[in-house]
């Protein structure tokens, strides 16, 4: 091998440690800031209670299922396509509330929540998660 070809290989191959070494460092922040992504969809933004009836409980979504409800707040509000109900959409990761609001769906009741920065996919479809129902009737 002429010393040009070997120049050349270990060229390649110092290239390529240089490389793979990147390709593992992009890897780990990815993963890390995925994580941390994560992690701050968790924190809790907002929390409260909200009352009205509810006028809707549902399961959604074709891959993840997700707890979903809609509470008629009263009265209403403005839009481009006229007046409609003033509603509040809000998701529930626990099963027990869900089987709570399916028996309560139609009566007015106080619901607890927190709002969270972001859901996760598999969480819910809105901000808001109920964790505790009341019956107001």
């Amino acid at each position: 091998m002429s010393e040009f070809q070997q120049v050349v290989k270990e060229g390649a191959q110092s290239v390529g440690r240089k490389l793979k070494r990147l390709l593992l460092w992009l890897f780990g922040v990815a993963i890390v800031a995925g994580l941390l992504f994560i992690w701050v969809c968790g924190w809790t933004y907002s929390d409260g209670t909200r009352a009205g009836e509810l006028i809707k409980v549902s399961t959604k979504g074709v891959v993840f299922k997700t707890y979903e409800g809609q509470l008629n707040l009263g009265g209403f509000s403005s839009s481009d396509s006229g007046v409609v109900g003033n509603t509040w959409d809000f998701s529930t990761t626990k099963k027990a509330v869900y089987q709570r609001l399916q028996e309560l769906e139609g009566h007015k009741v106080k619901l607890t929540y927190r709002q969270r920065y972001k859901p996760l996919p598999w969480q819910g479809k809105t901000e808001y998660f109920i964790d505790e129902v009341k019956v107001l009737d």
